[in-house]
């Protein structure tokens, strides 16, 4: 599309170059041509994004799974090293992760970002980083939206945050009730902090004032530094989960994000039941000790506020535990156990 009359100096004037969202949309476009499925009928562009649901025809009861969310202040650390292709990563997983829960398979994502100023090629390398997500997860990227708030956000600022929709047949929807006594909790690790608990990483690490030390190669990070183990993508496991959901039965699914253990295993734990994890079988990553030490935080808030390297916890029969990690290790994922279900009507997590 030719936008050559499309320039508004009076607009350009008061901070908003509608300009440099074009050039912006032309930009990502090649990022969002990556993530085409079955499902996508147009280009984007249009007022709405199209999709198609034929392919989901043999469905009995198809069910439409929503998702939204962002990425907290990690977006702060993104800009603060000026890269910007990875944190799109982190938006899609934080929406994909959660619709996995009920069994449902992405379709579709849409992106929003907010800047302070729309310099095409970051909000390009953004979509890039979206685009990444979304082909990890299946997702097309259907759409989205990029605002310039010219006196709102500095310049150089942005945020970011997406909405994802996926489908399962409502036969096939992980139902909890049927969880029992002795099932078994298996651990999908994590790849780091993930996108929640970066405000208490900033004041640990001092942040905001964009300390040196974020940027010393660190032993025991594996010779990264404290910015880069921080600013490592979220791990998306939906491919993963969804073979799983086809050779196993999963009685339970939790994506460990903000809250920690503590508020997010509850979720998916039914009345009368309890999820008994053996705190010393969880493999913690070194980023986690670093918190922990350098802002002599307690032990139970880190488990509160972390996924402590556990990103994803699922719950199966105690005699398909073994099955399990064997599926998830043919479809590229880790696994191990770290507790088990046990009676309790008043706690739903245990931690010893």
């Amino acid at each position: 599309m030719d936008h050559k009359n499309s320039h508004s100096a009076s607009y350009a004037a008061a901070g908003v170059d509608i300009t440099a969202g074009y050039k912006a949309v032309e930009l990502m476009k090649k990022h969002v041509a990556r993530t085409k499925n079955a499902g996508c009928l147009d280009d984007v562009g249009g007022f709405g994004g199209c999709f198609g649901l034929g392919a989901f025809a043999g469905m009995e009861e198809p069910v439409l799974v929503s998702g939204t969310d962002g990425c907290g202040t990690k977006v702060k650390l993104a800009i603060l090293m000026d890269k910007h292709d990875t944190i799109g990563i982190d938006a899609v997983a934080m929406c994909v992760n959660d619709i996995i829960c009920v069994g449902a398979r992405p379709l579709f994502f849409l992106d929003y970002i907010a800047c302070g100023k729309n310099i095409p090629e970051k909000i390009a390398e953004i979509v890039g980083g979206v685009a990444e997500g979304c082909v990890q997860s299946g997702a097309a990227l259907i759409g989205g939206e990029t605002a310039e708030h010219p006196g709102l956000m500095p310049a150089q600022d942005y945020d970011l945050a997406g909405f994802a929709v996926g489908i399962v047949d409502k036969k096939k929807i992980i139902d909890k009730e049927r969880m029992a006594e002795g099932d078994v909790v298996i651990a999908l690790p994590s790849t780091g902090i993930h996108s929640n608990g970066f405000s208490l990483c900033r004041k640990v690490f001092n942040i905001d004032n964009n300390d040196p030390l974020l940027y010393v190669a660190r032993e025991e990070l594996g010779g990264k530094t404290i910015a880069e183990a921080l600013l490592t993508p979220t791990k998306i496991y939906v491919k993963p989960v969804l073979a799983l959901l086809e050779k196993v039965d999963v009685k339970g699914i939790s994506h460990i994000t903000g809250g920690g253990f503590y508020e997010n295993i509850p979720r998916s734990i039914p009345d009368g039941l309890c999820a008994k994890i053996d705190k010393a079988a969880v493999k913690v990553l070194p980023i986690f000790d670093l918190i922990m030490s350098f802002g002599n935080i307690p032990e139970r808030d880190m488990f509160n506020t972390y996924n402590m390297g556990v990103g994803m916890s699922i719950v199966v029969p105690a005699d398909q535990a073994e099955k399990a990690m064997e599926v998830l290790k043919e479809n590229g994922q880790d696994s191990y156990i770290i507790g088990s279900i046990v009676k309790n009507d008043e706690e739903k997590v245990i931690l010893e």
